[in-house]
């Protein structure tokens, strides 16, 4: 048979309390954080992925009709051979 002791109770309730206030400190610092970053973050203007790559292959696109172009006026512009 166990026998109770008020202050030993009293202390476990203690522990008890102190350990739910601390996870709900946790819990709560961990949503702030959040928000914060989505704050911070959300007046970024970051583009997708999808954008970024149809863009980088309009890019790519267009470097390779510039080279054309560039060798279609040297062919142009190229003295002409006397025949």
């Amino acid at each position: 048979m166990q026998s109770e002791n008020p202050v030993i109770a009293d202390f476990v309730k203690l522990l008890n309390s102190a350990a739910g206030t601390i996870a709900g400190m946790g819990r709560e610092a961990s949503e702030t954080a959040r928000e914060k970053a989505k704050v911070v973050f959300g007046g970024m203007d970051f583009v997708s992925r999808e954008e970024f790559d149809a863009v980088k292959d309009l890019a790519s696109a267009a470097r390779e009709e510039v080279e054309t172009l560039k060798a279609r006026i040297a062919a142009l512009e190229a003295p002409a051979k006397p025949e």
